[in-house]
């Protein structure tokens, strides 16, 4: 699969598995009560998450994607296990976040998650941003993987009601993947994730570059 023609790719064996095994271990290590299926923010609340999102690795695997420099957009940890398995119903990301909130034309609406604010931009910025899902336990249909609509990404910013009508009328894939692997992707690409028939840990650590220019006023989060 082709990023470009389909809108995602997939590179087996990307991380090592040393990587692997001390994000798993800070993450593990946090507080019991700590909300370790969903960290938002994780470069700033995981030293080894941080530690990845600015390494060369991931930094000229980006700018492969991207028509500039790569700044960070967001970064997520998720974690789908037996005790949090969700369903994540066919959608696009569409939103992006920044360090403030501007009057910017074609943008919004904006809202606040964990203290930042987020925003709707316009297509080009969604056309400038790739998102890493580096996969850092085994992914399949049984534990609640990824699935996509290939070729989504080509148009454009949909509705509803075209959703829906574009997933009765496709085929999706599957994203089965391996710890290690790394699927690449654009935001805006139709896609969702089915509840675990056999949930287990699904550790995901989810990337978002761009090498947008920001209007001025506005940072990267």
């Amino acid at each position: 699969m082709n990023i470009e023609e389909n809108g995602f790719e997939i590179h087996s064996n990307f991380l090592d598995d040393n990587s692997i095994s001390e994000i798993i271990y800070e993450i593990e290590g946090l507080e019991s009560d700590y909300p370790k299926h969903g960290i938002r923010n994780a470069e700033k609340k995981l030293a080894t998450v941080k530690k990845l999102v600015d390494s060369n690795l991931l930094r000229e695997k980006a700018s492969s994607f991207l028509s500039g420099i790569p700044e960070i957009v967001r970064v997520i940890v998720f974690d789908k296990t037996p005790a949090k398995n969700w369903l994540v119903t066919w959608h696009q990301d569409k939103t992006i976040s920044v360090s403030g909130k501007a009057d910017v034309p074609n943008w919004g609406p904006w809202s606040l998650k964990d203290g930042v604010n987020h925003v709707q931009p316009s297509l080009q910025v969604l056309k400038d941003m790739v998102t890493f899902r580096i996969h850092l336990d085994d992914a399949n249909e049984s534990n609640g993987c990824l699935k996509v609509i290939p070729k989504s990404h080509n148009l454009g910013i949909l509705s509803k009601e075209t959703q829906d009508r574009i997933v009765r009328e496709s085929d999706d894939f599957v994203c089965s993947a391996k710890s290690g692997d790394l699927l690449v992707m654009r935001p805006h690409l139709l896609h969702s994730s089915s509840k675990g028939t056999a949930p287990s840990h699904r550790r995901i650590v989810h990337i978002e570059y761009s090498s947008f220019k920001l209007p001025m006023g506005l940072a990267w989060a």
